[in-house]
């Protein structure tokens, strides 16, 4: 008997041990995801949209495979909740006159493969960018060529409805082989999905609309717009977690523009520009930027220079928002076009258009520093990257 007790002692301080160590490893198995890659599709180079799986916690990315043929899928868009992902950038004929398109597809989830649900008009020309509002009731296109932005509904099958509006910006810039006219070239949601906020690369001004998730409509907010500097040529922008503060990166001056939010107004004010570039450094006819992203802890921005083939780490003020930019990490390629931060903040996927590769960059979460790990996916001109949990670790 007292043989008996003492193994049974003993398993039990074996489970135990079991019980408190399991949850750890399950979390840690479970950090796997499907990431996928848009492209510019050119011939012996890129076919579509790919896909590969990526382990969060050893930071190692599989080979991409083919997720689906499409024409030019440069920006591509996760649903929030369900498994369903959004295309922009190919031309279709929609009763007989050519337009930019969306596009839907349904993934699965295990394999990461697309297949395609529908294509809808985006109701202009040269869309460049797509994002979902939070709630995944409709999604938000820049259309570049023409200035105009769209609102689609997502019906509940995944597949995207004719815009409820298309909104088209007016007026030009200061530069004039640029600034033309008006070029709008991203749209996002506020965080809390009563805005949707839209950079004009043409106007150097952030368009403010109030948006109506449930009705994919669009409506000018008051007051209607923000400024950056003239010259400037807002691209993309990235919220900050806390939601005081966002950030727009300029393509053409190579600067980032802090503004304070006003989220009761959906109000934006401008309280610093700053450069991407290292002190002393002239921006060149060929340097531009591309990509913003707020790390998770809030403590950090990143932003893509191509040409300059960097990705800038700003250090942000938890109270002002101000940014100081501490260093530049060389991005493992030629020209980053996108990058994206891993869920866990843990890691930094750069995408290289020019050179034709993804590589793999650890962050550290305290020091916001980025180290180079030497991996380095081939893919044809990557220019987009977006994750989503796997189901199949």
């Amino acid at each position: 008997m007292r043989l008996k007790g003492n193994l049974f002692r003993l398993l039990s301080h074996a489970t135990l041990i079991v019980i408190m160590f399991f949850p750890a490893v399950s979390s840690m198995a479970a950090e796997s995801y499907l990431v996928f890659f848009g492209t510019y599709t050119r011939p012996g180079q890129s076919k579509g949209i790919y896909v590969s799986r990526f382990d969060a916690v050893k930071g190692r990315l599989e080979n991409p495979e083919l997720a689906a043929e499409a024409v030019n899928p440069s920006f591509l868009a996760i649903h929030p909740s369900r498994p369903f992902l959004y295309a922009v950038g190919d031309t279709v004929a929609i009763n007989g006159k050519k337009t930019g398109a969306a596009s839907a597809f349904s993934i699965d989830q295990a394999t990461g493969k697309l297949v395609l649900l529908n294509r809808q008009s985006t109701g202009g020309i040269g869309p460049c960018h797509v994002s979902l509002d939070h709630a995944g009731r409709c999604a938000l296109v820049a259309n570049y060529g023409d200035g105009s932005c769209a609102s689609l509904p997502v019906k509940a099958d995944g597949t995207l409805g004719e815009a409820g509006s298309v909104v088209r910006h007016h007026g030009a810039g200061v530069n004039a082989k640029r600034q033309e006219g008006p070029h709008a070239h991203s749209i996002n949601p506020s965080p809390d999905n009563r805005f949707a906020f839209a950079a004009d690369l043409g106007l150097d001004k952030i368009m403010v609309y109030r948006l109506d998730s449930a009705k994919a409509a669009l409506a000018p907010n008051d007051p209607p717009f923000a400024a950056v500097p003239p010259g400037s040529g807002p691209r993309h922008m990235a919220f900050h977690p806390g939601g005081k503060f966002t950030y727009v990166i300029n393509e053409m001056l190579c600067t980032v523009t802090a503004f304070r939010y006003d989220a009761a107004a959906g109000a934006l004010e401008p309280v610093q520009t700053a450069s991407t570039q290292p002190a002393g450094t002239a921006v060149l006819p060929s340097y531009s930027t591309a990509e913003a992203q707020v790390h998770p802890n809030g403590k950090f921005l990143y932003g893509s220079n191509r040409g300059h083939d960097t990705i800038a780490i700003f250090a942000i003020d938890e109270h002002s928002g101000l940014l100081k930019l501490m260093l530049n990490e060389p991005s493992g390629g030629e020209t980053p076009r996108n990058f994206s931060l891993d869920p866990t903040g843990r890691w930094l996927l750069a995408a290289n258009e020019k050179s034709g590769n993804v590589a793999v960059f650890a962050v550290d979460p305290d020091a916001g520093s980025l180290k180079a790990t030497g991996q380095s996916v081939a893919i044809g001109s990557p220019v987009c990257v977006k994750f989503l949990r796997s189901r199949n670790p």
